[in-house]
């Protein structure tokens, strides 16, 4: 005895299948792409260049990266370093008590606009504001 009722799917009913999952795609597809995410007041901009792990360049200046450092593309999501070597990136970066660099986040276009210090005298000098998250001269 078949006790669950089978009804047969109309065209109707698939075609509104097929657009819920279509915009339940989108739907996330837009979430991750447009989440916004704050960077720590600490960090500093640059362009950063990856070469032999865990060598890496910082503008002209020659860098190690730490171990365990963590680099996020503009999504959030986490980069495996020889996926990026040898691309020039700017990213925002944290670098910690022995001056290896620790955290990166790889830029989008809307947090390129905004000013943001490159060196800890920069850091020092300007003001930042919490709420809107945004560094003034």
């Amino acid at each position: 005895m078949n006790r669950c009722f089978t009804a047969p799917l109309t065209r109707r009913g698939a075609w509104a299948c097929v657009a819920l999952v279509l915009l339940a795609a989108h739907g996330l597809a837009s979430a991750a792409t447009y989440l916004p995410r704050e960077l720590p007041k600490g960090s500093l901009r640059g362009e950063l260049t990856l070469g032999n792990w865990p060598e890496a360049q910082l503008g002209k200046q020659g860098v190690r990266m730490a171990p365990g450092a963590r680099i996020k593309a503009a999504d959030n999501t986490l980069v495996m370093p020889n996926l990026i070597a040898g691309t020039k990136l700017k990213v925002n970066y944290t670098v910690d008590l022995y001056g290896l660099v620790h955290e990166v986040w790889v830029l989008r276009p809307d947090e390129l606009a905004k000013l943001w210090p490159e060196t800890p005298e920069q850091a020092s000098k300007w003001t930042f504001d919490p709420v809107t998250r945004t560094w003034t001269k």
